[in-house]
């Protein structure tokens, strides 16, 4: 049940995300003025990522790859392509990209400009959006 609702509210993240992004990237090109829906955008993609690393954190420690990394072993493990996409390299891109979206949503508020806000979080939305999909085991995410 864990992984069904990891993997349903990662399409709800991406989505929230692109749109958060896109919407940052075009009010830097248009100049358009920060509003209030605009903040919205980026507060959802935010909340959705934090309820997804909650989700992902609960997945982790019930996984039958973590119970199998804990019984062969470190080692063993980060010699195994699939293995260690699964175990360490998801995880770990997963809590760096909503890092980025933290520090970029914390940042745009200290910015004065509208224009300065935008590129904030068109930067670090931007960046944990490559995190995000440089690191989704695809071959996995449509297995049912």
């Amino acid at each position: 049940m864990i992984k069904h609702m990891h993997s349903g509210w990662a399409y709800l993240v991406l989505l929230v995300l692109v749109f958060a992004f896109i919407n940052a990237l075009l009010g830097v090109i248009s100049n358009k003025e920060f509003k209030t829906r605009d903040l919205r955008l980026a507060l959802f993609a935010l909340i959705f990522a934090h309820i997804q690393l909650i989700l992902g954190f609960i997945m982790y420690y019930v996984s039958p790859f973590y119970e199998h990394m804990r019984e062969i072993g470190m080692g063993t493990t980060m010699n195994d392509a699939s293995a260690r996409l699964i175990v360490v390299e998801h995880p770990l891109m997963m809590i760096l990209a909503i890092v980025l979206i933290t520090v970029g949503f914390s940042k745009h508020k200290k910015k004065t400009s509208d224009k300065a806000k935008f590129k904030t979080i068109a930067i670090f939305y931007g960046l944990a959006l490559l995190f995000i999909l440089s690191k989704i085991p695809w071959q996995q995410w449509f297995v049912k």
